[in-house]
């Protein structure tokens, strides 16, 4: 376990809707390879702030290295119409580019 993961979820108890302390406790996760916590902070991180674009390309990921494509296409797709209201256009291109890649890897 990384030394900022207590941290962090300690500033998670006095704020548990700060959506930048909820992607990080998800990151740090993900990084010490518990998929299964990551992907509950990034569930808990789409229901609080559904408008946070980073969220959607690294859900996204975390499906695919799960195997549970149809999830990873849906959450590609959200965030391209996310990215897109936020006009969030290096976001776009990120999701575009790996929903691309995943629905059509031989376009690559």
């Amino acid at each position: 376990m990384s030394k900022r993961l207590p941290y962090l979820l300690q500033l998670l108890e006095s704020s548990p809707t700060d959506s930048f302390v909820l992607f990080a406790v998800a990151k740090e996760y993900e990084g010490a390879g518990d998929t299964g916590k990551a992907l509950e902070y990034y569930q808990k991180l789409r229901a609080i702030d559904p408008g946070y674009v980073g969220l959607y390309y690294h859900l996204g990921k975390l499906f695919e290295q799960q195997l549970d494509l149809e999830n990873a296409i849906v959450a590609y797709k959200q965030g391209i119409e996310i990215a897109r209201k936020a006009s969030d256009f290096h976001a776009l291109s990120e999701l575009q580019g790996a929903l691309l890649n995943l629905e059509d890897p031989e376009e690559l």
